[in-house]
């Protein structure tokens, strides 16, 4: 085996693992997921869990296999993108600025999901079992992990509505 695919399926798995356990969490948390959703200022908070819980769960399973990688990281980006704009953002970088809130970890996620997506899977994926390795790697996989944006601009423009805070 070599160095790179080593790496490349150590990436995939562990974004995966992540990605993974998010979405059994929020799975797990319907009523306390939707109404945090509802917190923060989204419309239609038990479809934002339906929606979030989906995505984690299914792109984990598909990064750690290593199906559909550049589209899998896409969604990753776009769970990301999401939680930056309507949680991180605000606190700054330091995760540490508030307990889980600074945009550091969302941020490293996002672009180590866009860096597979450019690499490709590795021999060590489904992809490569089906030829698709190659197809979707490189600029391509950039152009479909920014993809993951843009879905999450329209969730965002579509959902979010944060709550307005008034000067005194």
């Amino acid at each position: 085996m070599e160095p790179f695919d080593a790496a490349t399926f150590v990436l995939r798995f562990v974004l995966g693992v992540v990605m993974l356990a998010h979405g059994l969490k929020h799975a797990r948390g319907r009523t306390k997921t939707s109404r945090w959703f509802g917190s923060i200022g989204f419309k239609a908070p038990q479809l934002q869990w339906a929606a979030s819980t989906a995505t984690e769960i299914g792109v984990g399973v598909l990064l750690i296999v290593g199906l559909g990688t550049s589209l899998a990281a896409a969604g990753l980006v776009g769970v990301m993108t999401v939680a930056f704009v309507s949680v991180h953002k605000a606190v700054g970088f330091w995760i540490t600025a508030r307990p889980d809130e600074g945009y550091e970890y969302v941020l490293t996620l996002a672009v180590a999901a866009i860096a597979l997506s450019m690499l490709g899977p590795g021999t060590l994926s489904v992809d490569y079992a089906v030829g698709l390795d190659t197809v979707l790697d490189g600029w391509v996989g950039l152009a479909i992990a920014a993809g993951g944006i843009a879905v999450a601009i329209g969730q965002l423009t579509l959902f979010f509505r944060p709550k307005q805070v008034v000067a005194q």
